[in-house]
């Protein structure tokens, strides 16, 4: 699933070409993706001006002139085509048609990915918005947030990141190699985060995150940039997808194992054992 660097580096590539520009026509070929494509979708947005793009977690919300915001999930395998063809591509349930002859196809194999449509000044009070965490990127996200969050919680670190109700967009990925940067072992429970740790934490997370927009995130199997290349990210990974590989910040260390793997709350989680303490 493309995570928060993936999906930003997906808005910004819209917005470059799909700002200031009016809708001028919608082709739904299905409606039922992950939620079901509201019936007068094509209606309301056909005509309308995109003003502006937001990211909030994993979603992307497409301001329009008519007071209606476009909210979009990219889901499991989900893409977004810019300049697509005229010939439908394979899987290719909605394209926008804009002024300036430009096609927007959203492309999604497994359909878990959605399209939705809501007013603009009600998105804070969105379904999927209402209880999700803050920014990582934010200014509402810091040391203290962590300490709040993770205080009496004895979920391991790892899992409590990745609930989107402690900080919004957090994935796998970026999780496994931001505890890496920040030497706190994936085991460790959140209630045991110190000051300290939870200040050198959020540094890695923005670090990671911020990196990985500027590399235009990581190829995975389903995801590719909206002008169809690829991000390089993955080339900068330390420990995810590297088991049994020597650690980066052990060389030559007798002691160290190399990067190990273990599943938590149904995820794959990658570490040093080594090197990364409990905080």
């Amino acid at each position: 699933m493309p995570e928060l660097p993936e999906v930003e580096t997906v808005m910004r590539g819209m917005q470059i070409a799909l700002q200031d520009r009016t809708i001028m026509q919608t082709i739904i070929r299905r409606h039922d993706l992950r939620w079901r494509i509201p019936a007068n979708f094509s209606k309301q947005v056909t005509g309308a001006t995109i003003q502006s793009f937001y990211r909030r977690g994993k979603y992307i919300l497409i301001r329009l002139s008519c007071g209606q915001s476009i909210v979009l999930h990219l889901g499991m395998s989900g893409r977004i085509l810019l300049d697509s063809p005229t010939a439908p591509e394979p899987h290719e349930h909605v394209v926008f048609v804009t002024d300036d002859g430009k096609r927007c196809g959203y492309i999604d194999p497994r359909r878990f990915g959605m399209l939705d449509l809501i007013p603009t000044d009600k998105e804070e009070t969105y379904r999927a918005f209402i209880n999700m965490g803050p920014e990582p990127l934010g200014n509402g996200f810091n040391a203290q947030t962590l300490l709040v969050a993770g205080k009496g919680r004895r979920m391991p670190i790892k899992p409590f990141l990745l609930d989107q109700h402690v900080v919004a967009g957090l994935g796998n990925i970026y999780v496994c190699e931001a505890l890496f940067r920040a030497s706190i072992s994936p085991t460790m429970p959140a209630s045991n985060l110190t000051p300290r740790a939870a200040g050198v934490l959020v540094q890695a997370i923005r670090a990671v995150l911020q990196e990985a927009i500027a590399a235009g995130g990581s190829s995975l199997k389903d995801y590719a940039r909206p002008e169809g290349g690829l991000g390089y990210f993955q080339h900068a990974w330390q420990v995810y997808g590297k088991k049994n590989q020597p650690c980066p910040k052990c060389p030559g260390t007798p002691t160290c194992v190399g990067v190990q793997h273990m599943t938590q709350a149904g995820r794959t989680t990658f570490f040093c054992p080594l090197h990364q303490k409990n905080g």
